[in-house]
């Protein structure tokens, strides 16, 4: 069988599916979220990754979001105690500009697609859980670096947490776009996507990984009802997660909803609705009262919310 049959035929029944249904994504954003099986080796996950690509572009993206940390599959079967375990798994950390990313970057030129990849990243002494989003000429618009690092896990205890949000303006076919990222834990906490759509956001593109239980897809919707940004989370496979990779519009409405099996899913985000609801709304930064937020700039923890770290889970819950 051809080998490219497989990027083939996905392109030919959406085509027909969209002639029969009469529908049109031609005026819409199409996110497409890789829902994979990890792949450890880099390699590999190099391989699957550009396949997928080319099958997202085949299939009328303008956007792939990969899941949290592609480049190694999100592993964490690694013993912190044993310095050959931590000394292997920390030789899997990539550059940004190394030629795993940067053939991601070429790629997005290639195929005139926004690429959002995921990897564990080397930064001198530090390793970070990176998320770099390329526009489709292969421009490098922000790296990213998940500042919510919970050390309840012993990999991410290890990592060194992000300083900051960021928003770019994306060139679409459709024109500029806001977007912005924010990766796996820090979606449990309000405050990221409210920076975001406060820095200008319109799109938060989220990779993820972990088990998506009802009530963390209902609080991700949310964010995007609260704050008025569409947003969409790209999750591994059953596995090392339990897939439900999903997007929501502006207003709360759902267009994504994955099943549990590996695959590319797509969510199209019609943009003048996204507009229309971000300037009628009051909710986003509508009627905020930002001088009574005093508190939320604290860093006192106290109880009941004391924890301690990855080594010692005797307190925490999940």
């Amino acid at each position: 069988m051809n080998p490219y049959m497989k990027y083939i035929c996905p392109f030919i029944f959406f085509l027909l599916f969209s002639i029969a249904s009469g529908s049109d994504t031609t005026n819409k954003l199409r996110v497409a979220m890789v829902q994979p099986v990890p792949e450890v080796d880099a390699v590999k996950s190099l391989e699957l990754g550009i396949a997928y690509c080319r099958q997202a572009k085949a299939e009328g993206a303008d956007i792939v979001l990969f899941p949290e940390m592609f480049s190694l599959g999100y592993y964490t079967k690694v013993d912190f105690k044993n310095e050959k375990e931590v000394a292997d798994w920390e030789a899997l950390a990539q550059s940004t500009d190394g030629p795993y990313v940067t053939r991601f970057q070429n790629l997005a030129r290639e195929l005139d697609l926004a690429i959002v990849i995921t990897y564990l990243e080397k930064i001198g002494d530090e390793l970070r859980n990176a998320a770099t989003l390329f526009d489709r000429h292969g421009k490098r618009l922000y790296t990213y670096h998940k500042v919510h690092t919970c050390t309840f896990f012993p990999m991410e205890g290890s990592l060194a947490a992000g300083d900051d949000f960021y928003v770019a303006e994306l060139d679409t076919r459709l024109g500029p776009v806001q977007v912005g990222t924010m990766t796996c834990y820090d979606r449990e906490f309000p405050e990221s996507a409210r920076v975001l759509m406060l820095k200008g956001a319109e799109l938060i593109l989220t990779p993820n990984a972990c088990g998506l239980k009802d009530i963390r897809i209902v609080q991700f919707r949310v964010r995007a009802w609260e704050n008025s940004v569409a947003v969409a989370m790209a999750n591994y496979a059953t596995g090392q997660g339990n897939g439900n990779s999903c997007a929501y519009q502006a207003n709360g409405d759902q267009l994504l909803l994955a099943g549990p099996g590996e695959g590319l899913f797509f969510a199209d985000i019609d943009l003048d609705e996204l507009r229309t609801i971000r300037s009628k709304t009051f909710w986003g930064n509508a009627w905020r009262k930002p001088d009574k937020y005093g508190p939320l700039l604290s860093k006192d923890v106290n109880e009941p919310f004391l924890r301690t770290d990855a080594f010692d889970r005797s307190n925490t819950i999940r």
